[in-house]
């Protein structure tokens, strides 16, 4: 073989292993992440040939897969889409899983995950069409519904939680928005309609009960001041606390008042009891700082701040600051400075006073069943933690208990049912603006339902309206809705 022709052979031996190889990796080491790639138009209608899987509210579906005459096999189409959109999240062509359930749990909807290989298999033998799993939720109808008409078109969020167990009852953020718009095979309109909402102000897309920006809690954290308070030993609900017309934050010629310029006591000297009861402001800026930050952080964490947590969507964790100076101390004790909470970790925390002092892990799904409606996988409660003891318990309640009777929550009382809770109006932001909050469980003696809701000011311009004016009477209608009688 003469040279030129060597060298041509050698050069066609090298492109033809090149193009081996590259076809090797493309096939074998890249095919999964090509496959998953955003907009890979093949696999996106290969994903719309099987029966997306139901998502079930008290056996009725809230999420369902119709089929179609189009390119897309599949239409998904939700029931009650405002009263559900953040539960379910939203399933479209050009946006994949969105939000929800549809995005934590996309593979056991879409029929991929691993705990359905035998239904595939069976599947494939059979020759019958692949269907995902479906889930049946934790979520009271009832309750839902309840949060919805109460809180109306005012921005905010509701939960619900069973103390017992965990179970998410209800699960509400405000404003809402229509998954339908975006799981049309109308791309255009699809389109149009993601635009609106990302670009909408009022963020219907953010699920304000486990995430977005989160909130200062205001006079809810002082159940957690209390109980870090009690917890210690040193404080009994009828130990006396300093607390007068106003308290001058430490190192500071800041003074802060009580809400409405009120006395807490008129010998400024109020219990821990009288001080929950009547939400005073000095005397937990004061007990802040009798306890330290290390008390109120650790208190605050066995209530669940700081950690990860998934419903199976992820919740954004609640913060207790790091670092703080003893201003910044005493404010963090009715729940300001950069104290932050989701409405869900606020029910936790009416959740496990509720239930002797433990907390449960809250979950959404009770069951996962096959397309032959077998139980593949059934939820169980989980103790989280022991937030308090039974005794702080007991006493938490009874001061509670006491808010609702004849203190700033009368607005959540109801008729033959004792009712514990808590109100709160949290300021934000410099414009002296605030939300109002309400938690609390019922019935106070044998609880079956504790929750949290929060309405957020309409506008930097607040005209005054607190958490028993306006989040108490959320709460109030979704107890009512809540407890078996």
């Amino acid at each position: 073989m003469n040279t030129p022709v060597r060298r041509l052979a050698l050069v066609v031996f090298a492109m033809f292993t090149a193009l081996l190889l590259a076809t090797t990796w493309i096939q074998f080491v890249q095919a999964d992440d090509l496959r998953d790639r955003a907009g890979n138009r093949r696999t996106l209608i290969e994903n719309y040939s099987r029966d997306r899987g139901a998502i079930l509210v008290d056996g009725n579906p809230i999420a369902s897969s119709e089929p179609t005459d189009d390119e897309l096999e599949w239409l998904r189409r939700y029931q009650q889409p405002s009263r559900y959109a953040h539960v379910t999240g939203y399933y479209s062509f050009t946006y994949g899983a969105g939000l929800g359930l549809e995005r934590a749990e996309d593979s056991l909807l879409a029929g991929t995950d691993d705990s359905l290989f035998y239904q595939r298999l069976s599947d494939v033998v059979t020759g019958r069409p692949a269907s995902g799993a479906s889930l049946e939720l934790t979520i009271d109808p009832d309750v839902q519904a309840a949060a919805v008409e109460a809180l109306g078109d005012r921005r905010g969020a509701a939960v619900a939680l069973d103390p017992r167990t965990g179970e998410i009852l209800a699960m509400v953020s405000r404003p809402s928005f229509d998954p339908n718009a975006l799981s049309s095979h109308r791309l255009s309109a699809v389109d149009e309609a993601y635009t609106a909402l990302i670009e909408d102000p009022a963020a219907p897309l953010t699920n304000r009960a486990i995430g977005g920006d989160l909130y200062p809690p205001g006079s809810t954290f002082k159940l957690v001041v209390a109980a870090a308070a009690l917890e210690s030993g040193e404080y009994e609900p009828d130990t006396e606390l300093e607390g007068g017309l106003t308290y001058t934050l430490p190192g500071t010629e800041t003074t802060l008042p009580n809400f409405g310029g009120a006395a807490c006591d008129p010998e400024d000297r109020p219990t821990l009891a009288e001080s929950v009861q009547v939400s005073c402001n000095t005397s937990f800026a004061w007990l802040a700082g009798e306890l330290g930050a290390d008390a109120i952080r650790e208190q605050a964490e066995a209530f669940g701040f700081g950690e990860p947590l998934d419903v199976p969507m992820s919740v954004t964790p609640s913060i207790y600051p790091d670092t703080l100076d003893d201003a910044q101390l005493a404010l963090t004790g009715i729940g300001q400075f950069e104290v932050r909470v989701t409405p869900l970790q606020v029910a936790m925390i009416s959740a496990a006073i509720a239930n002797d002092g433990v907390l449960m892990t809250p979950y959404l799904i009770e069951e996962v069943r096959n397309s032959d409606l077998e139980v593949i996988e059934s939820a169980e409660p989980r103790t989280r933690s022991r937030a308090v003891s039974s005794q702080t318990a007991a006493e938490l309640t009874d001061m509670m208990e006491l808010v609702v009777e004849q203190g700033s929550g009368q607005s959540a009382a109801l008729p033959g049912v004792q009712v514990a809770g808590k109100t709160g109006t949290a300021e934000y932001g410099d414009s002296g603006a605030a939300h109002a909050w309400f938690t609390g469980f019922a019935p106070a003696d044998d609880p079956q339902i504790a929750v949290a809701v929060i309405v957020e000011s309409a506008t930097d311009n607040w005209t005054g309206e607190t958490g028993g004016q306006v989040a108490a009477p959320v709460a109030r209608a979704m107890l009512d809705a809540g407890v078996e009688r």
